[in-house]
């Protein structure tokens, strides 16, 4: 009976033996455990590339494996995500309506890992996948990515394609466009992103899988699965298959900003509840500003991107083939234009809180300085003059706030609030004004002068989900291609801006312009295939809930195209309908 025993266990244990040392891993009955993300990457050197993943497990030995035969191996560093949560407005699991199984705000585990994959030679791609270790029972589980393809940073004189893009914020074409790149250009070599990759940055669904399936990371992975119903139709577009293969830049806007933690019972709250930081400073002291003013914390610690010495990962410049890209800290917080009293608004604070400095909302702030003088400032004008800036071919700067716009977004001017307190006869505020003098626009007023002199070629920008362009009389050009639905509209002759009734005697009306671009420059027709009005007459922009539109930028004949898709006739080809080249630097 012994030997009859032994005969029948030994062979599938040996097996089972095999597997486990050669693979550290085997099946079990358990439920799969699958990534987060599929694998992206970042900061790519001459010689090397970075390959980012996420999975909701700890897990170990977290590896990146390429090459022929993915032999050779680098090995992961793990972070886990210190501010991501889920609240009562995500749309996660088994909660699809608000409320139904998170009450507040609920932190959520969630790992980063990161690798280096090392040795590359520049112009050659290489296979990788990644994999993660995870124990499972007794023994150990693998869980690996699709195999991808991985390549260092491009020398000077490779022609790439690169994207350009903003304001994901899951919007309901996001998928869509997305798919469109992909199937209209294959693949492309790098993405430059303008800000509000998400809504609220703390909310860990809205990055990696939101149940209506348009999460930031699926839509450009090619995993999404959003459905977009329009006249009675219903598609399911998955994204496109793009960062896996593709580095992205990205800018801070103000979607990537968290107000005060913890304040608040939900995190649309805290995402509205930011305040200036020397506020701040004098309420609660200089200890943990991130939590006590605003913080950009997830979007630093969820990208591997170029630093600045002065502004870290929130502004900085780096080099991608012949391409220079400055990519600025230049946004504020959207404030609702309400004067109703109950409002912590752009014009006015409420008037139940006027007693109240740490309830008040401040205007309409500027996260980071950029005024003439302002660090950031200063940074961007020695990087303007360096040979880097000086000697490249071309020469991008990108930003989330417009500088020139037909979009809603534009007003009021960039500029900090300036506050005026009406007093009763007791001393104390009967109402709290903001307004907004225009001639103290920085962007207009500091940045666009050093842009011009420095020759930049292109300023990328969104922010008001438009798309338009623009050129200044020095040659410069001014690009929002950030058109993905929820539109704020476009406000061209005879269509003005949605502006409350500003009394005169308390606003400079001046400050506030209604329609057209308030920085003083006409938009430019669409060359190729513009849409056109309800009197047929071609429109210079495009502001659309059923039209979607993107932009690429190809580095080997200096061209930049734009292309429509209409959601509304889901058979029908994308158009390319404007394009322009860029001179060389």
């Amino acid at each position: 009976m012994r030997g009859s025993f032994v005969g029948k266990w030994r062979s599938p244990f040996l097996i089972l033996l095999v597997l486990t040392l050669t693979y550290g891993c085997v099946a079990t009955n358990r439920p799969a455990a699958t990534l987060l993300t599929d694998p992206f990457l970042q900061l790519p050197t001459p010689t090397s590339v970075r390959v980012v993943w996420f999975t909701e497990f700890e897990g170990g030995e977290h590896r990146v494996e390429y090459g022929d035969g993915f032999t050779q191996r680098a090995i992961a560093t793990t972070t886990k995500l210190s501010r991501v949560r889920e609240d009562q407005r995500s749309r996660v699991g088994q909660q699809t309506e608000p409320g139904q199984v998170y009450q507040q705000p609920t932190p959520r585990d969630i790992w980063r890992h990161e690798a280096e994959v090392t040795g590359l030679t520049p112009g050659q791609r290489v296979p990788y996948r990644v994999a993660s270790l995870r124990a499972n029972g007794l023994f150990t589980r693998a869980i690996a990515s699709r195999p991808f393809t991985l390549a260092p940073l491009p020398p000077p004189g490779t022609p790439l394609k690169i994207l350009l893009t903003s304001d994901h914020q899951s919007m309901p074409m996001t998928a869509t466009n997305l798919q469109k790149v992909v199937e209209t250009v294959g693949q492309v070599d790098a993405v430059f992103l303008a800000g509000d990759t998400v809504n609220i940055p703390d909310r860990a669904s809205e990055w990696f899988d939101d149940n209506r399936g348009g999460a930031f990371f699926p839509c450009l992975q090619g995993r999404a699965s959003y459905s977009l119903e329009r006249n009675g139709t219903t598609r399911v577009y998955t994204g496109g298959e793009i960062i896996q293969h593709a580095p992205m830049y990205v800018a801070i806007g103000n979607h990537e900003i968290m107000g005060r933690y913890g304040r608040l019972d939900s995190l649309n709250g805290e995402f509205e509840d930011a305040i200036p930081r020397d506020v701040a400073l004098r309420l609660y002291g200089p200890n943990g500003l991130n939590n006590t003013a605003f913080s950009t914390d997830t979007y630093e610690e969820i990208f591997s991107l170029p630093q600045s010495p002065e502004g870290g990962e929130t502004y900085y410049a780096t080099t991608i083939g012949d391409v220079r890209l400055v990519s600025l800290f230049a946004t504020n917080l959207w404030r609702v234009p309400s004067l109703d009293p109950s409002a912590k608004g752009r014009f006015r604070e409420p008037e139940a809180k006027l007693n109240s400095r740490e309830d008040w909302g401040y205007g309409q702030i500027i996260f980071e300085p950029i005024r003439k003088g302002s660090p950031q400032y200063n940074w961007l004008k020695q990087e303007l003059s360096s040979p880097e800036f000086r000697q490249a071919r071309y020469k991008i700067v990108m930003l989330h706030h417009p500088t020139h716009t037909l979009g809603d977004n534009v007003v009021p001017p960039y500029t900090d609030p300036i506050r005026v307190v009406e007093r009763n006869a007791e001393g104390s505020p009967a109402v709290i004004r903001y307004d907004y003098p225009k001639s103290d626009d920085y962007l207009l007023r500091d940045v666009m002068p050093l842009l011009e002199a420095a020759q930049a070629q292109l300023v990328l920008y969104g922010h008001s989900h438009v798309w338009n362009r623009f050129r200044t009389p020095a040659g410069l050009h001014l690009l929002e291609t950030s058109n993905v639905g929820n539109t704020y509209g476009a406000y061209w002759e005879p269509q003005p801006r949605k502006l409350p009734d500003l009394n005169p005697q308390f606003y400079n009306l001046e400050n506030y312009v209604t329609a057209g671009d308030p920085g003083g420059l006409e938009p430019i027709t669409p060359t190729l295939a513009p849409v056109t009005g309800d009197d047929g007459q071609p429109l210079p922009f495009l502001s659309s809930n059923d039209i979607t539109a993107f932009t690429l930028f190809d580095t080997g004949t200096g061209t930049i195209s734009s292309y429509r898709f209409d959601t509304r006739t889901p058979d029908a080809p994308v158009v390319k309908f404007d394009e322009f080249q860029l001179g060389v630097g």
